[in-house]
């Protein structure tokens, strides 16, 4: 939120109990709309609080008078509180009835029925007829508790003055309270953790008697950190899977200074309430001081080619951010970058011959390759000498890459006569121009493509798949075959589009044709990938342009093992055998 809704703002945690007072609802506001889902949510989200501290979502409010209040947002929320109130008094489950009151602009009939809510007036009123439809939901799930009802009121009861909170945010009195809701409601922009911290940092730190005022400096740092983290470079190399997708970048390192679970795991606002009490204990310089070194150590990894591809790799292969922070605490620059190596390595788990026994046919074995060669890019690029180039991890995310086969020897996979077609197609212009093969030869193939016409089935594809793939596959009877089969990872590389499945099965020169023409429009291609299909391993005098040869897969194994340029800085040593 900008920063003149935080400006005299305030923030405070209050206990559904000490809500009180007159609440007014405005006419910018429509009226109550909760169905049986939220209800129910909210009802099962107290009771499984079990007792322990639970905020709810903000209510936020402008002060109207002494005990009376303008509610600029959670109307929801209170009124479905302020049903279960009246529910529980109503059936005798407590004595006391809510405590607040609300009221409404443009609706005073519904402050009065909130009092009655019978049956016979819910259908008259389209207020009327959700208030009384969450009255009775909330009937249903007390009822569905049988003889515990009464005990069940009593625990939620005693939730309700002693654990459950809202996050109170009372807003200054000179901002528009229609803009304000607009801002939270209509454009869906809820009060998140983030500009939750942001607020109460701000009106803890406007200083006193005694205290300088750092309001001005924090939400200027505020601003510049975001600013920072919204590079998308900076953003795509060090935001995890559970930050990817936050609208505030700033919230990665919140939550990281927070701690506690990630992802669907994570309590709502726990990140707020987490460093409300580091504010309380502490003080608001003390937590705004590790934001901000937090960020420099974020800047500080970025600006190290070594530590930004290292992290990088680990980020985008599912380590935690959080994690990656804890490794550097109290390191130095290599003994943290000796941590980020053993770490690497622990991700693939492999020695040289676990390398070179891996097959794509084996599912577990499928992730392992996928990253081996993923990382295989990455040091790529990081061992260039006196380069300033970086890995793009944020072009790495955009791709829609998938592990395939450089040379696909097997069609099985295509079902479909259209399949079929698309597979004699592409392969028919690499065909027309093998002449490394006898004319005669390739002159039969070309025939019998262009007799298949629209009539094709699956038989006759393939037949004339399996000698059009002979052609293009140059027969090695050594004994190196068996390390490079077609399921090896010397015939693997990550490859972008794998929706085209006619390519995915296609024989190296008709990917290496694809690869070439997206490279003259400027797509991005993995940097290894590009060289594999250059034939950029194989030494210039072993070259055969059309083919991907067992002379190609030993070169490109050793460009795989290496330790200037490939992987093989993070293989582990094998176990000596006993």
């Amino acid at each position: 939120m900008p920063d003149e809704t935080m400006d005299g703002a305030l923030l405070e945690l209050k206990l559904i109990g000490d809500i009180v007072g007159s609440f007014r609802v405005a006419r910018y506001q429509r009226g109550y709309r909760w169905g049986q889902l939220e209800v129910e949510r909210l009802l099962n989200d107290i009771w499984e609080s079990k007792g322990e501290p639970y905020s709810l979502q903000p209510v936020v409010v402008k002060r109207d008078g002494e005990t009376t209040w303008e509610l600029v947002d959670g109307q929801q929320r209170l009124t479905t509180l302020f049903l279960i109130f009246v529910f529980m008094q109503r059936e005798r489950l407590q004595n006391s009835g809510p405590p607040y009151a609300l009221k409404y602009d443009t609706r005073p009939g519904s402050e009065t029925y909130l009092q009655d809510l019978d049956a016979v007036r819910a259908k008259s009123n389209i207020d009327f007829f959700h208030l009384h439809r969450a009255y009775e939901c909330i009937r249903k799930w007390f009822d569905a508790h049988g003889a515990r009802r009464q005990y069940v009121a009593n625990k939620f009861y005693g939730y309700l003055f002693e654990s459950v909170r809202v996050i109170w945010y009372e807003a200054p009195k000179g901002l528009d309270s229609t803009t304000l809701f607009t801002r939270l409601n209509v454009g869906r922009i809820p009060l998140t953790d983030a500009e939750l911290v942001k607020a109460l940092l701000l009106s803890h730190s406007r200083g006193g008697a005694d205290a300088t005022d750092r309001t001005h400096e924090i939400a200027a740092q505020w601003d510049s950190i975001e600013r920072d983290l919204q590079h998308p470079d900076v953003w795509a190399f060090v935001a995890d899977e559970h930050a990817a997708d936050s609208p505030t970048r700033i919230t990665l390192l919140l939550d990281t200074l927070a701690g506690g679970p990630r992802g669907r795991a994570r309590p709502l606002f726990h990140t707020f309430d987490a460093l409300r009490e580091q504010v309380e204990q502490n003080s608001p310089k003390v937590v705004w001081d590790k934001v901000v070194d937090l960020h420099a150590l974020v800047l500080g990894w970025f600006e190290n080619r070594n530590h930004y591809h290292k992290i990088g790799y680990l980020v985008a292969v599912r380590q935690r951010f959080s994690d990656l922070v804890t490794l550097a605490a109290g390191r130095t620059k290599s003994s943290f970058e000796a941590v980020l190596d053993k770490r690497i390595s622990d991700t693939l788990d492999l020695t040289p011959s676990g390398l070179t026994a891996l097959s794509y046919e084996t599912d577990a074995h499928k992730e392992t390759c996928e990253r081996l060669l993923f990382l295989m890019n990455v040091e790529t690029v990081r061992r260039v000498e006196h380069s300033s180039e970086r890995y793009s991890f944020r072009l790495h995310r955009l791709g829609d890459w998938s592990l395939e086969h450089i040379h696909a020897q097997h069609t099985e996979g295509l079902t479909k006569a259209e399949q079929w077609k698309q597979w004699l197609r592409i392969h028919r212009e690499a065909l027309a121009d093998l002449y490394s093969i006898d004319d005669a030869r390739r002159e039969e193939l070309l025939r019998r493509i262009d007799d298949v016409g629209d009539q094709i089935d699956r038989q006759v594809f393939q037949d004339l798949a399996r000698d059009v793939t002979a052609a293009f596959t140059l027969a090695d009877a050594s004994t190196s075959a068996t390390v490079h089969s077609v399921h090896s990872v010397t015939n693997l590389a990550l490859l972008a589009g794998g929706h085209n499945s006619a390519l995915n099965n296609a024989v190296f020169e008709v990917k290496r044709r694809r690869i070439l023409e997206l490279d003259r429009k400027g797509a991005y291609i993995p940097i290894c990938t590009r060289q594999v299909f250059l034939k950029y391993y194989t030494d210039a005098d072993a070259q055969q342009v059309h083919f991907w040869s067992m002379q190609d897969r030993e070169a490109y194994l050793r460009a795989i093992l290496s330790t200037e340029g490939g992987i093989g800085l993070y293989l582990k040593p094998e176990v000596p055998q006993s």
